[in-house]
């Protein structure tokens, strides 16, 4: 039942207050809005819409003037919500549609700690329907000196497991396919897959591979997940080339990942050039292109949006990074 108002210095100047008739608890309008116990929630449609047009969070700061940590703080929540947004949007499984899986390799912190975003893909819709992230080991060709450098990190740190890819995958497959269902996967030949496949007994997998030196074009049967690749390089500026906008902390480049995919998903064409039907479109899922005030308008709870184990532990920021063994995890009261 209605409880009176209070006044706010911002718009809306007079909100209305509320008390449960079943607990006598009270609350108010803004209980239920996106931006709620922010101090700032006019910036979270303007960092959104930043976050994905590749801008990195000090580049925003200075832009709106505020502090970086402002932007960071909204980019949480972002992401939080992002996650909520995917799993309540998405479908449980891919139906009779293909999935094409990869692991886009980025990093977090430095160099030395290089990470998989493991992704599935629709081959038709073009639908990012899941993600996870699995540590790996600094590869390739590297100078003694950086030979040192890692041995050293190892010493201190600990060394990634040797079958994070693996495992990650094989989470992957259980987050877009339900126990006794079947799919089809279609990857490159990387070696680690098959043995994720066979870690899901529940699920009847039949994987189709394609070479990865195969050219990347639209007739490549992995061209969905190569262009999501391209796509999350060009539209985060925290996985370009050499750039010092990397994350980093995992659960921060994860959250990001979470606002891309809601992007991607149910705002984005599948095409820039004919500006056709985003992917939650061709899977019939809504019925047009969602804007941003859409997106933003309402407030997901973790308590309602049942999460994947792995996605609640993005949403609670519980993913370590190496190097910050004591970073912040989401542990707000209210704002939860």
């Amino acid at each position: 039942m209605c409880f009176g108002f209070f006044a706010r210095q911002r718009a809306p100047r007079r909100v209305q207050r509320y008390r449960c008739t079943h607990c006598g608890r009270c609350f108010s309008e803004r209980t239920f809005a996106l931006g709620y116990w922010l101090k700032r929630p006019d910036l979270l449609r303007p960092v959104y819409e930043g976050l994905v047009a590749c801008a990195a969070y000090r580049q925003l700061a200075r832009a709106f003037g505020v502090s970086p940590s402002t932007i960071m703080n909204l980019a949480a929540r972002l992401g939080r919500h992002g996650l909520l947004f995917l799993q309540a949007g998405r479908p449980e499984t891919a139906g009779d549609e293909a999935l094409v899986v990869d692991g886009f390799e980025s990093f977090e912190f430095s160099q030395y700690y290089p990470l998989h975003v493991n992704l599935a893909v629709g081959a038709e819709s073009h639908f990012l329907y899941a993600f996870t992230d699995a540590e790996l080991r600094r590869k390739g060709r590297m100078t003694p000196r950086q030979r040192r450098k890692r041995a050293l990190e190892e010493r201190g740190h600990g060394r990634p497991d040797p079958a994070a890819v693996e495992k990650q995958m094989a989470e992957l497959v259980r987050l877009v396919a339900p126990s006794g269902s079947r799919v089809r996967i279609r990857s490159d030949e990387h070696r680690a897959y098959p043995r994720a496949f066979r870690r899901v007994a529940e699920v009847q997998v039949h994987h189709e591979c394609t070479p990865s030196k195969a050219a990347r074009t639209a007739r490549n049967p992995l061209f969905p997940v190569n262009r999501m690749d391209l796509l999350a390089r060009h539209c985060q500026a925290n996985h370009k080339r050499e750039t010092i906008a990397y994350s980093k902390r995992r659960a921060s480049l994860m959250e990001r990942f979470a606002v891309f995919a809601v992007w991607n998903n149910w705002q984005k064409s599948r095409s820039e050039k004919r500006r056709d039907a985003t992917p939650a479109q061709a899977l019939g899922l809504v019925e047009r292109r969602l804007g941003t005030p859409e997106i933003l308008a309402t407030r997901l709870f973790p308590s309602r949006i049942r999460l994947p184990a792995r996605w609640q532990r993005y949403y609670d920021r519980e993913i370590p990074t190496r190097r910050i063994p004591n970073g912040s995890r989401h542990q707000l009261r209210y704002a939860y």
